[in-house]
């Protein structure tokens, strides 16, 4: 079942510009994440040509492309970004190590540039819980990583608005 937006957040999209970064490993997974994000982006209004699509190679790299983004060298700075990935528990604990570094270096990043940062990134056991988390019965986490990144950025815009009222 998907959560429901809360109604006191309103997610309008049609001015916003978001970058996607997508690792590229398990891109059955990845894929199917990045298109729920699309859809939940361009459902609440947003143009398709307001998205920045960067692929990555796996998840280790999603936060040093996301820094890039943030960072806005190569292209006006986005609104939000949303790093999308799949990590699978294996024989050993790399899983652990990929996935600490990245939930870590990202939470950072979105604190150090003050630009929301979506984790879309999937910690499972095995694949059948990837897949059930990418549009099967769990339903779509980078639907539910959008519209995070989409209401931090109305809660941001809010506390400006906030701010201008008199006491």
């Amino acid at each position: 079942m998907q959560p429901q937006q809360p109604d006191d957040i309103p997610i309008d999209t049609r001015d916003l510009k978001i970058a996607i970064v997508t690792s590229r490993y398990h891109g059955e997974v990845t894929g199917a994440l990045r298109d729920g994000a699309v859809k939940a982006f361009t459902g609440a209004g947003g143009d398709p040509g307001s998205l920045l699509h960067v692929d990555a190679p796996g998840a280790f790299e999603l936060p040093v492309l996301c820094q890039h983004c943030c960072l806005g060298e190569a292209f006006d700075t986005p609104d939000g970004v949303l790093a999308i990935g799949c990590v699978i528990r294996g024989e050993t604990t790399h899983d652990q190590h990929i996935n600490h570094a990245v939930s870590n270096q990202l939470a950072a990043l979105a604190v150090h540039t003050g630009i929301p940062i979506g984790l879309g990134v999937l910690t499972c056991e095995n694949m059948e819980q990837a897949r059930a988390r990418a549009g099967g019965d769990k339903g779509n986490k980078g639907v539910e990583a959008m519209h995070a990144v989409l209401q931090t950025i109305a809660s941001i815009q809010s506390l400006g608005v906030q701010a201008d009222k008199p006491a």
